[in-house]
């Protein structure tokens, strides 16, 4: 039996009834709540939609959203209570209504208040920043190597065609980046945040630039060197482990892909004087950056998302507004920009589907069942975000004026 209402119905969970009747103020689709004794609630919108299914096993999990917002629903996930056979269509449905399923629940405001508090206290000084990288970044190269593309490259992919393969779009990616910075070979290039060397590699070994990459990640900084000296690069690469707000000296280009997001607003505006500073006259940046639109900013900026509390601990997204704002007081001028949120949906997608192909293999390097439920909603949650516009990720090119 499928109920449509909480009339004359007993024993609910407690605010299940107000969760439910916010449920039916859905545009379109459907979302199934089966409660623990077994009955089926079904919210529905007028216009068609996707089909999504939660199943409850704590009925506490309804007062943590009353009382922490999508956050704590989100905690409640990665607790095991409650679960759906389908979490990208669940999610895909909540950002196709994300009006109603996130922002219709903004949680208490002192509980807002606290993990504001907390975000704030991981914020980017050079010793918190390097604790913050290494909290997602030495999670292992053996881990991350299970479901990236082959060449290691953990940012949004560009996808030219149905047909392209993760690996092909990425290299497409770095080719777009290297343009925008109108880069000759032997120019030398600062790469801030180098990941796992996939650009510096290509950037060194198809276009022949040198390059100097930098990561707060040791993990990662022994992986890229070993990668480059076997590409036998050596010559032309050099990476460091070094904060960008310590690097010296001026460059031909600087590229930049989604580092930006790991910086915290509070330095936000160091971060662009020092592309100003480190760039020749004349010279371009070429950056990679998730935005949200300008619209959603202020309120963005008041909470602690899943992503900040868990995965990315002192990131901050901007908006594309801000970023424009932030190079002009810096005296660089935004000479354009391209978006492709789509890719990214495509790209997260590709990774969830590797992810869970080979948790066996990552269960046996020590990591849990709690772990793979977050990892999931992460890559999930990510991944409809960027499907339905309510985030992007752009190509922006900066020039310091001669």
């Amino acid at each position: 039996m499928i109920l449509t209402s909480t009339e004359g119905q007993s024993d609910l969970p407690r605010y299940f009834a107000q969760v439910f009747a916010m449920m039916q103020g859905m545009r379109g689709g459907r979302l199934d709540f089966v409660l623990p004794d077994g009955r089926r609630f079904r919210a529905e919108g007028a216009a068609p939609g996707r089909h999504a299914e939660i199943a409850i096993h704590d009925p506490d999990c309804f007062a943590r959203l009353i009382r922490e917002g999508d956050l704590g629903f989100s905690e409640a996930y990665m607790d095991g209570d409650w679960s759906t056979p389908d979490l990208m269509t669940l999610l895909d449905l909540a950002h196709d209504e994300v009006e109603t399923l996130f922002y219709g629940f903004p949680g208490q405001g002192w509980l807002r208040r606290l993990e504001r508090m907390r975000h704030w206290l991981r914020s980017n000084s050079r010793g918190q920043a390097r604790r913050n990288i290494r909290h997602h970044y030495d999670l292992g190269n053996d881990f991350y190597a299970l479901w990236l593309d082959p060449s290691m490259t953990y940012s949004s992919a560009l996808f030219e065609g149905s047909q392209q393969s993760l690996e092909a779009a990425q290299r497409h990616k770095y080719e777009r980046l290297v343009d925008r910075l109108g880069v000759a070979p032997g120019d030398h290039v600062l790469e801030i945040g180098c990941g796992w060397g996939g650009f510096a590699e290509y950037a060194a070994g198809e276009r022949g630039l040198k390059v100097t990459g930098l990561t707060l990640s040791s993990a990662q900084l022994d992986y890229a060197r070993d990668r480059i000296a076997r590409a036998g690069l050596s010559d032309r690469v050099e990476l460091r482990l070094e904060d960008y707000r310590d690097v010296r000296g001026s460059y031909d280009g600087i590229a930049s892909i989604e580092m930006f997001e790991a910086v915290g607003e509070r330095y936000w505006p160091v971060y662009f004087d020092g592309l100003r500073d480190r760039l020749h006259p004349g010279r371009r940046a070429a950056l990679q950056v998730i935005t949200l639109p300008d619209h959603r900013f202020s309120q963005y900026r008041q909470g602690v998302d899943f992503i900040q509390k868990y995965i990315f601990p002192g990131g901050m997204l901007p908006s594309p507004g801000i970023l424009r704002r932030l190079a002009e007081e810096a005296g660089l001028r935004m000479e354009g920009a391209a978006s492709f949120g789509e890719s990214y949906s495509r790209t997260l997608r590709i990774w969830h589907e590797n992810f869970n192909a080979r948790w066996e293999e990552a269960r046996a390097l020590g990591f849990d069942a709690r772990f793979r439920r977050m990892w999931n909603f992460y890559l999930c949650a990510c991944a409809s975000t960027f499907r339905s516009g309510n985030c992007d990720v752009s190509q922006f090119t900066l020039s310091r004026p001669g």
